[in-house]
């Protein structure tokens, strides 16, 4: 990993679920941390569905290594909401966390 390349400011989330009090719950997204990342599209697709068009981009994000990240999070980059899919630790060294998204726009 090249840190000049981490030239991005990415927030991760997580989900938060709260009792509402009447058997329910609210559920919120919370910031965890906010990191400095690589983020590079991969590919992108339209197709269309339910007289919609439906566009799908993927996203390849790296940053620096932390504990905790789980494909149930998420991130904003910028006013983009990118959904994790796969973390990967390259080589399990600890160093880099690959994370692979989807945006749907």
């Amino acid at each position: 990993m090249k840190p000049g390349n981490l030239r991005n400011r990415v927030t991760l989330q997580q989900l938060t679920r709260t009792d509402d009090g009447a058997g329910g719950y609210t559920e919120t997204w919370t910031g965890v941390a906010t990191v400095w990342a690589d983020v590079y599209p991969l590919k992108g697709n339209e197709r269309y569905e339910a007289q919609q068009v439906q566009a799908n981009l993927s996203h390849r994000v790296t940053i620096r290594y932390r504990t905790g990240v789980e494909p149930s999070m998420r991130l904003l980059y910028g006013t983009r909401t990118l959904t994790i899919e796969a973390v990967i630790d390259p080589e399990e060294r600890h160093r880099e966390l690959i994370l692979m998204c989807s945006e749907v726009v």
